[in-house]
């Protein structure tokens, strides 16, 4: 009965050991086709990661190698058999040629140097993003990268390592700098049509167009700051004829000539523009009625001395030129100041051209003495002389500019006298400083008619014995540019004007009629100015008795570096030294 039981007991054990193995069986097959299945899916993930069209880093917590995929190898030339389980940042050697930490390990340890070798680098919660150019890639040729790394966590949730994907973006960048590029292009491109568009193709000034957009904000500037705004027009008398005598061709080439001629002319900050056909426009910010006045006849007086055309052919020009100005004119809106300056030009022509127009014109001044007792009507006979004189070929030049001096002498005993002495002096100061022989002839010929404007001076101003009025002495102040009015019409002698009319300026600038200083002044002029005011000094005038020779030098010489050039100050003295000598 014992024995009964305990087999029984037995057998039920042996039942449970046998269902337990068959049991244990069971689960170590699922263990097997758990273990399947994982290393099917890491060799599926291992799979992903190698033929990824980024290359891909992965790292565990120890920073060893467990990915490198084939893109990756393209990239550095670094096989993965190669690189497989090492740390210690050798990964960073492919690219840096050192080791260091990368991007990668920035996900656990922050690190602001390298950071900074970065172009751009963002951090967006675990995940960080940074863009790079690393010249040793693809064999030294180079790549622009876009790198994502962010951190890989096991089933606990702990870091077990990181992940990077890196994107060669080298033709996206080529791409972005080809467009900008083509937008700096663009953007070129349109600012020139857009200058273009307000530019003169013919004369290279700005347009009409450009003049009614600038003049808005500069008249608006104007009004704002209480500062003052002139616009002057100029317009090419009888130029139609120009055009039907030469040909278009050659008016083209009289414009673009004075186009450049006004550019020069004026001042740098002024807006030169070719208003229309024969018309041109300069506007000129910050300056008032007075100056630019004043500016308009010294570049109409410019405009007379100068040749336009080409070396075969050229011609004399004779403009109309009018001057508005904010706030003198009254005009209250840019509109105004084009309108009023518009009337002033047809004003000008109204009144024969070749003069400067302005509201101040429209009531007439008073004559100025100067024009007095004759002078216009003797200034009419002369030039009428001058023109016949013109005319005939058989009379030399020495001889017309004797003539003319004669003149002088026969309504100024003084002025004929003074004159030959000053012919004396200034041809031996032009020879002293060793000018060429024609600008020491061209000296000569000045010297003699350096005081022909005198001619259209009241013989009452030129003889009067006590202190001249103010008005008196603005009349004999106008005798430069009378002398070369009058012989401008004479070809010959076109070289000696700018002597004659600039025989008054002084060195510092305050002499008259223009105000030119330094070397501005034709040396000729400068020459001129010593002699004549070195005879006039030891010569009797009606209003002062003489001042002795060694008098006058003194006062010379204290004029040196204002009133005079001191270089030509120093020649004028070597001669008198060379004169003494000789006596």
């Amino acid at each position: 009965m014992v024995r009964k039981t305990a087999c029984k007991k037995t057998g039920r054990q042996l039942k449970s050991l046998s269902d337990k193995f068959v049991a244990l069986q069971a689960s170590e097959k699922h263990c097997i086709e758990i273990q399947e299945s994982l290393r099917c899916a890491h060799q599926q993930l291992l799979d992903i990661i190698e033929f990824f069209p980024d290359a891909i880093l992965v790292i565990d917590g120890n920073k060893r190698v467990i990915a490198w995929n084939r893109e990756l190898e393209e990239m550095t030339g670094i096989k993965k058999k190669d690189i497989l389980g090492k740390g210690e940042y050798s990964y960073s050697v492919p690219f840096y040629g050192t080791r260091r930490p990368i991007l990668i390990d920035l996900i656990t340890t922050p690190n602001q140097r390298i950071e900074g070798t970065y172009n751009y680098i963002r951090r967006e919660g675990e995940v960080l993003y940074a863009e790079v150019f690393i010249q040793s890639l693809y064999g030294g040729r180079g790549a622009y990268l876009w790198i994502k790394a962010a951190p890989l966590y096991d089933i606990k949730g702990e870091m077990a390592g990181a992940i990077e994907s890196i994107r060669d973006i080298t033709l996206r960048k080529k791409a972005e700098k080809e467009l900008e590029l083509l937008n700096e292009e663009l953007t070129r491109s349109n600012k020139e049509l857009k200058q273009m568009a307000l530019r003169d193709p013919h004369t290279g000034l700005y347009n009409h167009r450009y003049l009614i957009e600038v003049l808005d904000a500069e008249f608006e500037r104007s009004r704002r700051y209480n500062s003052p705004l002139s616009l002057m027009m100029i317009d090419l008398d009888y130029f139609r004829s120009i055009n039907d005598v030469y040909g278009h061709q050659f008016g083209d080439k009289v414009l673009r000539k004075f186009a450049v001629f006004l550019r020069k002319t004026v001042r740098q900050y002024d807006i030169v523009v070719r208003y229309g056909g024969e018309e041109f426009a300069v506007l000129f910010p910050g300056t008032g009625r007075a100056r630019a006045i004043y500016m308009a006849q010294r570049l109409l007086d410019d405009i007379n001395l100068q040749d336009f055309g080409s070396h075969k052919n050229s011609i004399k020009l004779k403009v109309s030129v009018a001057v508005a100005s904010f706030p003198e004119d009254k005009v209250i809106k840019s509109a105004d100041l084009i309108e009023v300056t518009d009337h002033m030009l047809n004003k000008a022509k109204e009144c024969g051209g070749n003069r400067v127009y302005s509201t101040l014109d429209v009531s007439a001044p008073k004559p100025l003495p100067a024009l007095n007792g004759g002078g216009v009507s003797r200034m009419r006979i002369l030039q009428e002389k001058l023109q016949k004189l013109n005319k005939s070929a058989n009379q030399s030049l020495i001889e017309a500019i004797f003539a003319f001096a004669k003149t002088i002498e026969l309504k100024d005993h003084y002025t004929g006298t003074h004159v030959e002495r000053t012919v004396h002096y200034a041809t031996s100061i032009g020879s002293k400083l060793r000018l060429p022989r024609e600008e020491v002839l061209l000296v000569r010929q000045a010297a003699i008619l350096h005081d022909l404007g005198k001619i259209g001076v009241s013989e009452t101003i030129l003889q009067k014995s006590s202190r001249l009025t103010s008005l008196e002495f603005e009349a004999l102040r106008r005798h430069p540019k009378i002398g070369a009015d009058i012989i401008r019409p004479i070809r010959l002698l076109h070289g000696i004007i700018p002597l004659i009319l600039y025989h008054h300026e002084r060195w510092d600038g305050t002499g008259y009629p223009f105000g030119l200083k330094g070397e501005n002044i034709p040396v000729g002029a400068r020459i001129i100015a010593i002699a004549d005011v070195y005879q006039a000094l030891i010569s009797n005038r009606p209003y002062r008795k003489a001042f002795s020779k060694a008098k006058a030098l003194q006062m010379i010489k204290a004029g040196a570096g204002s009133q005079f050039d001191p270089r030509i100050v120093e020649a004028f003295l070597d001669v008198i030294r060379e004169e003494k000598k000789k006596t």
